[in-house]
């Protein structure tokens, strides 16, 4: 079973249809939508394999229905209950690119995760906002720990360049160095700020993380994967007709990748060692990866145009 430990929070998505103009009135259309990168990860995903989410909201009406939401798409939904949700005010512009304005609420407090939350799971994903907060930081770490323990697999998400320059960016790589999951997921900009992926080439800090395997994204273009011991590989991403909004595509890329990683490894189709994917399989995760963040690119915030 797949985990994803993280925030649920309210999007409040918002389709700019005009230039913002300041001191007065802009039009725009506003969604409200199920957020929180994590949350976003097990919605995507419980299509495609059993998925747990782990996390906390608000003891409000809000946080109750954000799990009834998520539990809807078929995830085994864990949360503890305090302080108030968090929200999330997303701009997108004509382009599709977003402007985020977080206040996380209660996804910062979650503060511990019982054993049974983590029973039963084979591979536990945990975006990098979840290490940005505390007591949450320090519960993420924790459970990451145990699973590996466990005999699981981890993997994590840069998350952003904004929440990386907040955290630190030797604070953040010296974790990543430490906690050595099988996988990173970053986009371009994320994995050259790293200096994990430079150009199309293993940049300076990669030889950090030795045992993962860093997962570039890189929009319309080739999807970039690099394994330790094998030269990096990319991955061509399909043609898609309409972007909108791009809110959510890489939490679907992941939730597509992690399921498909997950099922050759099930399946015995990975011929890779224990934690350490094969080629074939990586090919084919990021191919389902592709498939999954193209469904929701002309939707607003994230989810599908058949939600």
């Amino acid at each position: 079973m797949l985990g994803v430990l993280g925030d649920l929070v309210e999007d409040v998505v918002v389709w700019v249809t005009g230039p913002l103009r300041h001191g007065t009135d802009s039009t725009a259309r506003v969604f409200r939508q199920r957020g929180g990168s994590a949350a976003n990860v097990a919605a995507f995903a419980a299509g495609q394999c059993p998925v747990r989410f782990l996390g906390c909201v608000g003891d409000d009406p809000a946080g109750g229905g954000l799990a009834a939401e998520l539990a809807g798409h078929g995830v085994d939904v864990r949360v503890a209950h305090r302080g108030r949700t968090g929200s999330i005010v997303v701009l997108i512009d004509d382009a599709g690119e977003r402007t985020m304005l977080p206040d996380r609420g209660a996804a910062t407090l979650l503060e511990t995760v019982p054993d049974a939350w983590l029973d039963g799971l084979t591979h536990l994903h945990v975006p990098a906002y979840s290490f940005d907060g505390e007591p949450v930081g320090t519960t993420a770490v924790d459970a990451l720990r145990r699973v590996r323990s466990a005999g699981g697999t981890t993997s994590l998400d840069a998350s952003s360049t904004g929440m990386l320059e907040g955290f630190g960016r030797e604070r953040f790589l010296a974790l990543a160095e430490e906690l050595a999951p099988t996988l990173l997921f970053a986009n371009r900009s994320e994995s050259a700020y790293l200096g994990l992926l430079v150009d199309g080439r293993p940049g300076p800090e990669r030889a950090r993380l030795a045992a993962t395997t860093v997962v570039t994204k890189s929009g319309a273009e080739a999807t970039t994967i690099d394994v330790p011991g094998e030269a990096p590989f990319t991955v061509p991403v399909p043609p898609v007709g309409e972007v909108r909004d791009l809110t959510g595509a890489g939490d679907a890329f992941a939730a597509g990748f992690l399921a498909a990683f997950l099922d050759a490894r099930l399946t015995g189709a990975d011929p890779g060692a224990p934690g350490a994917p094969g080629v074939p399989a990586l090919r084919e995760a990021a191919a389902r990866g592709h498939r999954c963040a193209a469904r929701v690119l002309a939707s607003p915030g994230a989810s599908c145009a058949e939600d």
